[in-house]
């Protein structure tokens, strides 16, 4: 019998194993929920070896470990990311076909993880695929939450937010480590006895570890994301419940638990700003401790930790690891607090992920002080030590009753990074400019990236074979080779199989739609879409107006020979963001009118699906024509999205922000749609006297739009239903919507015009894939590994 014949026999035999002997299941009576569960086992056996492997090599080498501390670890389905990396699929796929089943709808059966939200969850779950790839030893670390941040779903064009509920199916990747509880303590008071300084917290939480295995390209190396699950010291007081009081008696378990249910609860009260901040304690000081833990398995000396752990803080989210790490090393190891300090800078790192100063977090000081008070003091400290070192400094960790985490982590790493080349330059000059001033070489850049497994070779099959076939196996770990495909760019019958594959996947989502909406979309249309998380500054609002615009044109001008179009939205709001909730009302009335207009039918669609997560994104991003990456410029770091767009043959509209800078530099001006203020001219244009009504009165096209708004065309029922958005668009609109207007709707008019030449089209398509190779999360982990971790691959050591 052939080799792989054998192991396609051994596969299946793996599979019926677990069908029957760990879910006690025969194959008659079995269900699809069933043998995705077997086959899921069947492959996690095959990671399971490897995962040890790495693990004996790391500590065999005694190599340095990388801890990625993050809030979100959006890792979508995993089965047939597994199966893909460790190059199983073949196998896999004949032996679930052999029994009879779907392929497609066995995959497919599995639940999105709920562990984020958008991109920073996203670029997380990126880099822990390629730290494996790359034989980097690593740990993620995070919140196992039971609920996600919410399912969304519309009710009468409103967002309507309910419980994830992704657990209540078996989590087959887990693997629950009851063994690793680490007791964590809140409240209470600090004394002082003895000269050493004592916290003595009120209450206390446990924190449990869950393990998943990120397994790299090719299963050669694997590492572990690591999620705490919130728990009670005492979890049931049998008095209470002999008493009676049936509810009392669990309520200890139930507050712990709270604080692993939900991605960012809603701030806008005490409670929830107060479990916010719990949250962020919670998974820093266990990961923390954890990672103490290990380093004193072998090494007894606490002053080697920056030459063995290099820490990672994804955002501000994990700032208070930092005096975590420093409390422990002088409070309990009696390490002096000036040395302490120094080991911690010398671990920890941090990526901004943010230009808006509101954006980065600061605690009310009284909060903060209830809840971590010993923290506080040490916060205190640092800050005290760093205005002595720095007297002419401008910026403070602590000041106007408010802990600033932004601060805090500038001054605790020993690196900073930005996430794009233009948002690196403007942290240096816009919200750290006084720390670049002081320490002029902290602040590097590393731009993103994402992994080419899952965001080119699994999520577009047709284009990964049609790349195979044209430039041979290789590209998928390494992803400049793309390169190679410009010369077919200008090969004519190489651009119409190229064109066949983006048509194919466009006629895919057009079925999807059907059944899952029961909406009819125009397959040859452009699909022009923008999925991510609804924000101002991302502007979907200025997305829907042009629709609207476009609308009446068409009407105004019914045989003039328009670019049929459909514009798709995808992105939740947070629950407590009203003018983000309102925009999503908006696109959802509009797209109500529009697409029930005979006039335009078949013109103009819009389309918004609801509950955008990692599956829906590759739903969409194959089939996509168009990227809109039109954030105010100067507000986005970098998006990834618009790099997943370009990798799969979109063409991007967009500003000079983030990552659109380098992708524009990259892909050529000439294949990319560029418009709007640049960041320097947006600060200029704020400080115009009523710079939103000028470009108003200046643009018919715009008020017409803003008219049929405020008018209640898309709310009959209620014409002030908007008064919000049309305020804010007309008066202060600081993300400069109505500045920028004009500008974009030149730029889709040249987007209509390169579409209707579908060969040149496809010819601009195919060189943004060919020329976007260089973003690839495997070199933006390289970046971080030599710049910025002192990190080295073990792989073929």
């Amino acid at each position: 019998m052939a080799r792989d014949e054998v192991a396609k026999t051994d596969f299946r035999d793996a599979i019926l194993w677990h069908l029957t002997y760990t879910l006690g299941k025969d194959p008659d009576h079995a269900q699809v929920f069933d043998w995705r569960l077997a086959l899921s086992h069947a492959v996690r056996d095959r990671i399971v070896d490897r995962w040890m492997t790495s693990t004996r090599e790391t500590y065999r080498a005694d190599a340095k470990r990388v801890y990625y501390l993050s809030m979100e670890f959006l890792i979508g389905r995993l089965l047939e990311d597994n199966i893909v990396n460790l190059q199983l699929a073949d196998q896999a796929q004949a032996a679930i076909e052999g029994f009879g089943l779907n392929w497609r709808e066995v995959l497919l059966d599995e639940p999105d993880a709920a562990l984020g939200n958008g991109g920073l969850g996203r670029l997380a779950a990126c880099f822990m695929e390629s730290l494996a790839t790359l034989g980097c030893p690593a740990y993620g670390y995070g919140i196992r939450y039971e609920h996600g941040l919410f399912r969304q779903s519309f009710v009468e064009g409103r967002q309507h937010e309910a419980p994830e509920d992704w657990l209540r199916q078996p989590n087959v990747w887990e693997f629950e480590r009851p063994e690793a509880r680490f007791t964590l303590g809140f409240g209470g008071q600090v004394t002082v006895r003895d000269g050493k300084t004592l916290w003595q917290p009120d209450h206390f939480v446990q924190a449990e570890a869950f393990d998943t295995p990120v397994v790299g390209w090719q299963g050669r190396w694997a590492n572990t994301l690591r999620l705490w699950a919130g728990r009670a010291v005492d979890p049931f007081d049998l008095e209470r419940f002999n008493a009676g009081d049936f509810a009392a008696a669990a309520e200890a378990e139930a507050l712990a638990r709270t604080i692993s249910r939900v991605l960012y609860p809603e701030d806008s009260t005490e409670k929830g700003k107060r479990l916010r901040l719990t949250q962020e304690y919670f998974f820093s000081a266990a990961s923390i401790r954890d990672i103490i833990r290990r380093f004193e398995q072998d090494h007894t000396d606490l002053r080697l930790l920056p030459q063995r752990v290099a820490i990672q803080m994804n955002d501000t989210h994990p700032a208070v690891a930092a005096p975590e790490l420093v409390r422990i090393l002088h409070d309990e190891r009696g390490l002096p607090f000036d040395e302490a300090v120094e080991i911690t800078r010398g671990c920890v790192n941090y990526t901004n992920h943010t230009l808006l100063p509101e954006a980065l977090e600061s605690w009310d000081e009284g909060l903060f002080g209830d809840l971590l008070p010993r923290h506080l003091q040490i916060i205190d400290r640092i800050d005290d030590q760093d205005a002595r070192a720095h007297p002419d400094r401008r910026n403070t960790a602590r000041g106007d009753g408010k802990v600033r985490m932004g601060e805090l982590s500038f001054i605790m790493s020993h690196r900073v990074n930005g996430v794009s080349a233009l948002h690196t330059g403007l942290m240096k000059t816009t919200v750290f400019a006084d720390q670049n001033r002081i320490w002029p070489d902290r602040i590097v850049n590393e731009t993103n990236g994402v992994t080419p497994r899952r965001w080119l070779h699994s999520c577009n099959p047709r284009l990964s074979r049609l790349i195979t076939d044209t430039i041979g196996e290789g590209w998928t770990a390494d992803l400049e080779r793309l390169a190679e495909l410009a010369p077919f760019a200008e090969d004519a019958g190489w651009l119409d199989r190229f064109a066949r594959v983006k048509a194919a996947n466009k006629a895919d989502l057009c079925d999807w739609v059907a059944r899952e909406q029961g909406v009819m979309l125009n397959p040859d249309a452009l699909f022009d879409v923008q999925i991510k998380r609804i924000h101002e500054y991302k502007r979907q609002h200025l997305n829907i107006l042009e629709a609207i615009a476009l609308w009446q044109e068409m009407r105004a001008h019914p045989s003039d020979d328009w670019t049929p179009r459909v514009k798709i939205f995808g992105g939740k709001a947070a629950p407590g963001y009203f003018f983000a909730k309102d925009i999503i009302r908006l696109i959802n009335d509009v797209a109500a009118v529009i697409n029930a207009d005979a006039a335009t039918n078949g013109k103009l669609q819009v389309l918004y699906r609801p509950n955008y997560n990692v599956t829906l994104a590759e739903r969409l991003i194959p089939a996509a024509d168009l990227s809109e990456q039109i954030s105010t410029a100067g507000k986005e770091a970098s998006g990834t999205g618009n790099m997943k767009f370009a990798l799969n043959g979109a063409l991007t509209i967009g500003t000079l922000d983030g990552a659109n800078v380098e992708i524009r530099d990259l892909v050529g001006p000439e294949n990319f749609f560029l418009f709007g203020l640049t960041a320097d001219e947006a600060e200029a244009r704020r400080t115009v006297p009523d710079h939103a009504a000028h470009a108003v009165a200046g643009d018919p096209r715009l008020s017409r739009a803003i008219e049929a708004i405020r008018g209640g065309t898309f709310s009959p029922g209620e014409p002030d239903r908007y008064a919000g958005i049309v305020a804010n668009l007309t008066q202060a609109d600081y993300f400069l919507v109505a500045s920028d207007f004009a500008d974009y709707w030149r730029a889709q008019r040249e987007v209509d015009f390169a579409y209707a030449d579908r060969k040149g089209w496809a010819r601009m398509a195919a060189l943004n894939v060919a020329r976007s190779g260089w973003f690839s999360s495997d070199r933006t982990i390289r970046g971080y590994m030599r710049d910025i971790w002192e990190a080295e691959s073990l792989l073929d050591q």
